[in-house]
């Protein structure tokens, strides 16, 4: 399926393919404890974190759910240092 993401690297948006599957992506549901991150997807070596806003999901290179342990605090920390 064909998504918008915002590419950290390359400051802008754009549109890419994206198989989001149960190998490649971690869910998380919106609860008490969690209502920033939706889901995390690796993709060709990259990681893409979605959120429950509005904001497009963003892309970040070289860094995978394994890297950061799955971990939703690591992964906004990440966010926010690219951006």
């Amino acid at each position: 399926m064909e998504i918008t993401v915002c590419n950290i690297a390359k400051s802008r948006l754009e549109t890419i393919d994206i198989n989001i599957t149960e190998d490649n992506t971690t869910w998380f549901k919106d609860i008490a404890e969690n209502r920033r991150v939706q889901m995390l997807t690796d993709i060709e070596g990259c990681l893409l974190i979605s959120e429950y806003n509005y904001d497009y999901p963003v892309l970040i290179y070289d860094v995978t759910r394994n890297d950061i342990d799955c971990n939703i605090n690591k992964a906004l920390k990440l966010k926010e240092a690219q951006t």
